[in-house]
């Protein structure tokens, strides 16, 4: 307990530093007393998150800052996930509506799962689904759909099977889970959410309207969030280069403060 609560404390200090305060305020102005009170919460909640380096945490929080996304699990809007010592920035499937609604394109957006019988088929011209009759509590599927200002409308619909392909491919541990029988992922234990939102964002992706918030957020999504880049820890720790967003949260000085004192020390060199 007592090594928890110095732990604790020393994320305490440097999230409550002035470098640190500073920065949350010029990203979020009055909404930064809350959002900070929601990160320590969070981290204080979870021991899994206590073990990840304060400046992945930060990162992954800078991000979500800047796009405006509360971090409050409730909401479902964004998530930091831990995997190992660092953490990883996590859009949740609200968070992608939430960011699409702000584009003013859209007029109607879903992602929803599917069971037995609710699909009969789809259109062969326009692959819209054909609304059938529920026949059993057997999930068969999820599928995703927008309509834009402009009338243009497209769904994705993925099979559960798909869907745990593409979670094996882009996730080292659901697929330890899988042959292991644990549920050590965010995949094994909230599947549903998880799939709600893969099939959403590769909708997005391939046919919506998509801002720069959202292009940043999509490529971040399940990454170690660093100044110059996105690493997917998950993924075979493959990194990408990312680009600033106008307020940047590369900027979060979490590496050039003191954990023990909270003492700005000396910035490192660009």
């Amino acid at each position: 307990m007592a090594q928890e609560l110095a732990t604790t404390n020393k994320f305490q200090v440097v999230l409550y530093s002035e470098a640190v305060q500073n920065r949350f305020t010029e990203i979020l102005d009055k909404g930064a007393a809350s959002f900070v009170s929601a990160l320590l919460s969070i981290y204080n909640g979870n021991p899994q998150l206590q073990k990840c380096s304060t400046r992945s945490i930060l990162g992954a929080a800078g991000l979500a800052a800047t796009v405006k996304l509360p971090l409050n699990p409730s909401f479902g809007f964004a998530y930091i996930v831990p995997y190992g010592a660092e953490a990883q920035f996590q859009i949740g499937w609200k968070g992608l509506v939430q960011l699409a609604h702000r584009t003013g394109q859209y007029v109607a957006m879903t992602t929803k799962t599917v069971f037995e019988g609710e699909i009969k088929e789809f259109d062969f011209l326009t692959e819209l689904p054909i609304r059938g009759e529920k026949i059993s509590d057997k999930i068969v599927g999820y599928l995703a759909y927008f309509k834009l200002a402009n009338g243009f409308e497209k769904c994705l619909y993925m099979t559960v099977e798909e869907i745990r392909t593409h979670a094996q491919n882009f996730s080292k541990s659901y697929s330890y889970d899988l042959k292991s029988g644990k549920k050590s992922s965010v995949w094994s234990s909230n599947f549903d959410a998880m799939a709600k939102k893969t099939v959403l964002k590769l909708l997005l992706g391939k046919w919506g309207i998509v801002s720069v918030e959202m292009q940043q957020v999509m490529q971040a999504d399940q990454s170690v969030v660093d100044k110059n880049t996105f690493t997917y820890a998950d993924n075979g720790g493959k990194s990408v280069e990312r680009e600033p967003l106008e307020v940047s949260d590369a900027e979060m000085p979490a590496e050039i403060i003191d954990a023990e004192t909270g003492e700005v020390l000396e910035p490192e060199e660009n």
